[in-house]
């Protein structure tokens, strides 16, 4: 009775998996072989963006403390949270911080989503900042990844440009103050002092709602777009370039001095 079972099991799972439904949505088998595991990842929009094979070596919690995925699951929460803050947020200068005490005292969780999201940003920054120190330190720069190096930069300055802009959003002292002192460092720009201003707060006067307007716009829609599209092209070069830069390989002097030990200890055993 089994057996019988066994049989009309396997037959009914090859015929759902050689049926034309199952093909178009799975269109190799089981990743058991190296073609099927390239075939897999090459036809997956997700798995794409990710090498076929990875390095065990760059794969150490201590060579690279995932700080490239923890800043990426950082924007993922800075993403979620925020657009549940654009529900209840105004961009008016009449009401931006009134509407800040209201998320924070009224509505369900709102205290709890609006400090994930500050938390989320300052956290970025750090893990941004030092994944970029760690890329440097281990020399991941070099030749073949010089492109995705330029790419990083990238994504640190949206990074602190996308904390910059949320820092006026809350209309309060802190930050009213602090985009005043930027925007006029802006003013010093040599040759394009005035215009660098203007087009930073909107008016040449000083903050006012304009600039509370375009910070909104560019912390809630341009920045996170220009980060999401880096962040792509990000992640497809590491997969074109191999992986994760690993460790380089061991100098001529550890390999002669590994052998050394070997043969010593070979001699020792005779």
């Amino acid at each position: 009775m089994g057996t019988t079972n066994r049989g009309l099991l396997d037959k009914a799972t090859a015929k759902m998996t050689e049926s034309q439904a199952w093909r178009s949505i799975f269109r190799h088998g089981y990743p058991d072989t190296p073609l099927n595991q390239s075939l897999v990842m090459m036809g997956n929009v997700f798995l794409h963006l990710h090498p076929v094979k990875v390095s065990r070596k760059a794969m150490k919690i201590t060579y690279t403390w995932c700080l490239g995925g923890l800043s990426f699951f950082l924007f993922l929460v800075l993403t979620i949270t925020g657009v549940f803050l654009m529900f209840y947020f105004v961009p008016e200068q009449r009401v931006a911080y009134a509407n800040i005490q209201q998320i924070t005292s009224a509505v369900a969780f709102g205290n709890l989503v609006r400090n994930m999201h500050r938390w989320a940003a300052h956290l970025m920054v750090v893990t941004v900042t030092l994944h970029m120190i760690r890329v440097f330190y281990h020399g991941a720069y070099k030749p073949p990844r010089e492109f995705n190096w330029v790419v990083g930069v990238v994504l640190f300055f949206t990074t602190l440009l996308l904390s910059f802009t949320g820092y006026l959003l809350p209309w309060d002292q802190i930050g009213y103050w602090a985009i005043t002192v930027g925007s006029q460092m802006a003013s010093y720009t040599p040759l394009l002092g005035t215009q660098a201003h203007s087009i930073l707060t909107g008016s040449p006067v000083g903050v006012g709602q304009s600039t509370l307007i375009r910070f909104y716009t560019l912390h809630v829609i341009g920045l996170p777009l220009v980060g999401a599209i880096f962040m792509a092209v990000h992640f497809w070069r590491i997969r074109k370039d191999g992986g994760e830069a690993g460790p380089p390989p061991p100098s001529r002097r550890e390999l002669e001095q590994a052998r050394a030990r070997q043969e010593t200890s070979v001699a020792s055993l005779n």
